[in-house]
């Protein structure tokens, strides 16, 4: 079957659906946004983002899931930084805590704040790395905000357990969402 993001949230959300934004490309296979696009004959058109945000109220507060890392193409000219300039939403970036994890997730901060993007914060996923959690937050000068376990069963309740006890606990997080 196919891959569908927008559904998962929904169900690991616990959300109804007027908390889901349903609108925009939709792409059938798992692969980076430049490839699913051309596989699919559509073409993706970044300038069209903003007119989608425009159909939601003021009040509404947007996650923008990304797809695969901020220099992943989405078109033949634009990456996914582009489309986080565009959008001007801070960013939260999500690495893994396993070998290789400090310098993918240096270089992504790096270019991020190279880009002058607002970044709120990194969440590890996987075993835990305490040696790794203190070079992130020491050599990116971040903050880790979580570090979530790979789930036997991920469901809405095993993910909300998890978040109430150990994401942002500092609750850093607010002074992104107001």
């Amino acid at each position: 079957g196919q891959d569908d993001d927008t559904a998962e949230v929904k169900r690991l959300g616990s959300c109804v659906d007027s908390e889901i934004f349903n609108q925009g490309v939709r792409l059938p296979h798992p692969v980076s946004p430049h490839l699913a696009s051309r596989l699919a004959g559509k073409s993706i058109d970044l300038h069209s983002f903003p007119e989608l945000v425009k159909l939601c109220s003021e009040s509404d507060r947007w996650i923008v899931e990304g797809a695969g890392g901020i220099l992943v193409p989405i078109n033949d000219s634009e990456l996914m930084i582009d489309l986080i300039r565009l959008l001007g939403l801070p960013t939260l970036v999500v690495a893994r805590s396993e070998l290789g994890t400090i310098n993918h997730t240096l270089l992504t901060l790096e270019s991020l704040r190279s880009h002058a993007l607002s970044v709120a914060g990194v969440i590890m996923v996987g075993e835990k790395n305490n040696h790794n959690r203190v070079a992130i937050e020491t050599y990116g000068k971040i903050n880790v905000l979580g570090e979530m376990p790979c789930f036997d069963q991920l469901s809405a309740d095993s993910l909300t357990d998890w978040a109430i006890k150990e994401l942002d606990v500092e609750e850093r997080l607010l002074e992104f969402l107001s």
